[in-house]
């Protein structure tokens, strides 16, 4: 079995395409449903059992607040 390569991007998205995603993160998330997701061509399926944290950083020029998502992969 081979391993999958690493991975990190960053894609940006409109306000509306954020909000609609939010929403179904969210609703997934109540329903504790797994979630699925396209980011930059792949599709990325988040299991139920994920743990969610939000990140914040600042320097002296920006800010930025990430809420990541992360599972272990079995």
């Amino acid at each position: 079995m081979s391993k999958k390569q690493s991975r990190d991007i960053e894609k940006e998205y409109s306000k509306e395409e954020f909000v609609a995603k939010l929403r179904r993160l969210a609703d997934s998330i109540e329903e504790n449903k797994r979630f699925k997701i396209q980011i930059a061509g792949s599709r990325i399926s988040i299991p139920a059992r994920a743990a969610f944290t939000v990140e914040h950083e600042k320097s002296a020029i920006e800010e930025e607040i990430e809420f990541q998502i992360k599972w272990k992969l079995r």
